[in-house]
């Protein structure tokens, strides 16, 4: 019984410490233990883990600590990407040596042994992809193109040099500092991959997180049918109704099937708990993407919105501020005037509502559909693109 508690609370912790360091800073985990706990996770502990070092090591080894920091966070390296392929090769491995001896079985049949290692290759085949794909570096040589096809819209973009690259620093561009190169439409440098997500590759990223949304919960539904059929093939709730004399409900049989697959299967469920919530994470990601796809923006774009709207705000509202003060400072100064009805002066609305209101227009959303053929099939790879390089040339 306490190998079974056991379990349950190391399931139950380890889902709590992924969810936290994943989603910590979500709006939803906002001011809860969720956001305590990732706050302690990524910047606490380590805080801690540094002070320790300086008390035992010195200055030499706090800065033998802060170099390989250095290294893993602001320099481009392999850490993640074999952290990625050992989490998925140990998965694996845990699915064929756990629950592989269960195929075929009532449920599913020998072929999905095969479909499973065809699956895991294909993910495989796209993460590698999305890794060391191109992912539109801009150079002398096609920066000219890159200025053509994304247009300066005044706003979050304007005419400049890059100043490090010393080149024409094209709309929708961003220099990676970890990469060291302009990437066009630059949306975010993914650690897992070792590459920036930009031009080029941002179709080989959604189709890795789609994919691996559907890996993941084609392993937790496997599993769930294995266990299902495991049930079925021993006959549990038959001798756990007529020798045990358990009551046919699913609230008088649900705690003893709990107990007896957590004591039999305990790998089997901690697996399918870990691929559940990979899975939503996986969708979650997706989703967002999805949706900068749709509208043709970036994660790089939405971050200089915020910045924009937050800079107009304030510009409105300083704006709106100073004719407020100038009209009451006219008012004082002028004839004296019956006084304003309460229900009117209740009712007006206040300028610095006004103020609140910032328009954005994205010139580069032109529908979902062409949208999607951007992302697709992106202009670095069209004829007409290579043809005006051509030119240029």
């Amino acid at each position: 019984m306490a190998v079974q508690w056991a379990l349950v609370c190391h399931g139950i912790i380890t889902t709590l410490v992924i969810v936290s360091f994943l989603c910590g800073q979500w709006p939803i985990f906002q001011g809860t233990f969720i956001e305590r706990i990732h706050n302690f996770i990524t910047f606490g502990a380590y805080d801690y883990f540094l002070r320790f070092v300086g008390w035992v090591c010195g200055d030499r080894g706090m800065n033998a600590v802060l170099s390989v920091e250095y290294y893993c966070c602001y320099r481009s390296n392999p850490t993640l990407q074999i952290f990625y392929l050992a989490i998925l090769s140990t998965t694996y491995y845990f699915i064929v040596t756990s629950s592989f001896v269960y195929i075929p079985n009532y449920y599913l049949g020998e072929i999905h042994r095969y479909i499973s290692v065809l699956a895991v290759g294909v993910g495989v085949v796209l993460f590698l992809l999305t890794s060391f794909s191109d992912p539109g570096t801009v150079t002398k040589k096609n920066v000219s193109q890159y200025v053509s096809a994304y247009p300066y819209d005044d706003v979050i973009y304007s005419e400049k040099e890059c100043s490090t690259c010393k080149i024409w620093k094209p709309a929708r561009s961003k220099h990676c500092s970890v990469c060291d190169r302009c990437v066009a439409r630059f949306d975010h440098h993914c650690g897992w991959m070792n590459n920036c997500i930009g031009e080029r590759n941002t179709r080989y990223f959604m189709a890795f997180l789609c994919w691996h949304f559907f890996l993941c919960l084609y392993g937790a539904i496997a599993i769930i049918f294995i266990l299902a059929s495991r049930l079925k093939e021993m006959r549990i709730i038959h001798i756990l109704t007529v020798y045990y004399g358990v009551e046919n409900s699913v609230r008088g049989l649900a705690p003893h099937l709990a107990q007896w697959l957590l004591s039999s299967y305990n790998t089997q469920i901690l697996l399918m708990v870990f691929l559940a919530i990979v899975s939503l994470l996986m969708a979650a990601f997706f989703g967002y993407h999805a949706k900068l796809c749709f509208t043709n923006t970036t994660t790089n774009e939405t971050y200089k919105w915020q910045d924009h709207i937050s800079l107009q705000r304030k510009i409105n509202e300083a704006k709106a501020s100073a004719a407020a003060l100038k009209a009451s400072i006219s008012g004082l100064n002028s004839e004296s005037k019956p006084p304003e009805s309460k229900w009117k002066s209740y009712f007006r609305r206040s300028p610095l509502r006004d103020a609140e209101a910032v328009v954005t227009k994205n010139i580069y959303d032109k529908g979902v559909v062409h949208n999607l053929c951007e992302i697709i099939f992106p202009y670095s790879t069209r004829s007409s693109f290579v043809q005006a390089k051509e030119k240029s040339g």
